[in-house]
């Protein structure tokens, strides 16, 4: 029964699976062309690569909880209002995929009953696992991780997204990288929010923030973050960051930071 699933059993599964199709998506890059790649809308790209990859993830984790729903970026499958659900992104990063840049990542998260309850990032191209499951802490390739003990923003390193489809709040957004830039080690933009986030829950970003994501970019690190010691939150400092668009994880201390810049720009 699905009430009756072990979640690190599960997780051991679905990891298995990533790092299954982190094969296929290796193998497909070396000999990748742009001929292959349309576009959904502006600075929004997908591939046969995405499409096939998300099937047979979708394939296999319809065979470990069958009557599940789906939540997918390429919409293989949507089946909604279900105890179980999967969040799926079958390639985080295509934009650095299709220009052979080794940054991109397989994102699945589980939901039950609305809540989160599994998260599994697999970053492809370092063969990197970031993972964890309810009540149980976060780890990277069986090695159990923590967000860094930063206090002070002018001791850390920060991550963001650059708006590249939405402009909507661009004038805040620069004031605010502005202002980042003089306040921090650094800003980085790595072109996969689930590596941003599995970075954040290891210590080697001490924040993130990024608006007009969708739900695939964020659920399974959110949990990942949260069991590695971190906060989530939206701009508001609140709890709609799945579906809200927005987000911003951090350590304890320094989330305070980022989100007290947001809410002044924002």
């Amino acid at each position: 029964m699905a009430n009756e699933i072990n979640l690190e059993l599960l997780c051991k599964d679905v990891i298995s699976l990533c790092e299954e199709t982190g094969r296929f998506l290796k193998k497909e890059c070396a000999g990748f062309s742009i001929a292959r790649v349309e576009e959904k809308g502006t600075n929004d790209f997908v591939s046969d690569v995405d499409k096939e990859a998300e099937h047979r993830i979708v394939s296999h984790l319809k065979e470990l909880i069958p009557d599940a729903g789906f939540i997918t970026e390429e919409n293989t499958l949507t089946i909604r209002d279900k105890q179980f659900e999967w969040i799926v992104d079958p390639l985080d990063g295509t934009t650095n995929f299709i220009h052979n840049v080794p940054c991109y990542a397989i994102s699945i998260a589980l939901r039950k009953n609305e809540k989160i309850v599994m998260g599994v990032i697999y970053e492809v191209n370092l063969q990197e696992a970031f993972y964890t499951w309810q009540s149980a802490p976060s780890y990277l390739n069986g090695v159990e991780i923590h967000v860094s003990n930063k206090a002070k923003l002018q001791d850390s390193l920060i991550a963001t997204g650059f708006p590249n489809r939405n402009y909507d709040k661009m004038k805040a957004y620069m004031a605010m990288l502005n202002e980042m830039m003089f306040e921090t080690q650094g800003i980085r933009r790595m072109g996969s929010a689930a590596v941003d986030m599995a970075y954040v829950a290891c210590g080697r970003f001490d924040g993130f923030y990024e608006y007009h994501l969708s739900p695939w970019d964020v659920a399974a690190g959110a949990i990942i973050v949260q069991n590695a010691g971190g906060r989530v939150s939206d701009f508001k400092g609140k709890d709609n960051y799945l579906f809200g668009k927005e987000i911003a994880v951090a350590n304890p201390q320094v989330h305070e930071h980022i989100l007290e810049m947001i809410v002044r720009y924002f």
